[in-house]
């Protein structure tokens, strides 16, 4: 049943422990939802050695100013995703371990992908993961996960691969996301006010100064979401750009 953890978990146990400045750090379940667990150091370190399947690595996310960590090319891109909502406002990865005991009495332990924190201040915990590689013990630890955010009062989703284009324009535009993008000769507001009315991205770029300069405007702008565009499409030169009217990304 949605929102029940697996059978036989002790759920009174529930336990979470994080990092902070004086060390790890434990407590019960109910006594951490207060805890700014979008600004945590991981709990768990992303090796990297030759022949590993995955490939892990730091991403800079521009809605933290600093790296956030990954341990594969979806984890990657779902860090981009939440980079690009304009409704998260801090995240961090592998952000703390949940433990608790199973039915046979031994202790099991999981560490969520990722947890944001909305706009609205409620607490989101994500873990990625292909459908078809969910097996038995994967899907009951997500199972607990879910169990726990719900008790928690946090949101929970398991994720898997994102829309192929639509990933593919957010890693383009992920590109331009640096705030230093957005600042060259005082040209956003001049690009911005070139697209009141919907044009095609190459040729309305061009008509606001050198589309070498003006470009990476255009995009950082696609990405701060003052400018936007149809992401379900391949973004290419006839894409058409408009100003946001707050309707969204």
């Amino acid at each position: 049943m949605a929102g029940s953890p697996a059978a036989g978990v002790d759920v009174m146990g529930m336990s979470v422990s994080w990092l902070s400045d004086q060390g790890e750090v434990r407590q019960l379940l109910p006594e951490v939802t207060q805890i700014a667990f979008e600004a945590v150091p991981a709990v768990r370190e992303f090796p990297s050695y030759r022949g590993q399947r995955h490939f892990p690595g730091l991403y800079y996310a521009a809605t933290v100013d600093g790296h956030v960590g990954f341990e594969s090319w979806l984890e990657r891109d779902h860090a981009i995703m939440l980079d690009f909502d304009p409704q998260v406002v801090g995240f961090a990865s592998q952000p703390f371990w949940l433990s608790w005991r199973g039915a046979d009495g031994q202790e099991r332990r999981h560490a969520p992908d990722f947890f944001a924190r909305l706009a609205g201040g409620r607490g989101l915990v994500i873990d990625c993961r292909p459908a078809d590689r969910i097996d038995e013990r994967s899907g009951a630890a997500f199972a607990v996960m879910r169990y726990a955010c719900d008790r928690a009062g946090w949101g929970y989703q398991l994720v898997g691969e994102i829309d192929r284009i639509r990933a593919v324009n957010l890693r383009w535009l992920a590109g331009y996301r640096h705030r230093r993008y957005g600042q060259p000769g005082g040209l956003a507001a001049a690009v911005t006010a070139a697209f009141e009315v919907p044009a095609p991205l190459l040729a309305q770029a061009a008509s606001a100064g050198d589309p070498i300069v003006v470009l990476p405007v255009v995009f950082h702008l696609l990405w701060t979401g003052q400018l936007t565009a149809d992401l379900s499409a391949v973004l290419n030169d006839g894409t058409l750009v408009r100003v946001s009217r707050g309707e969204g990304r």
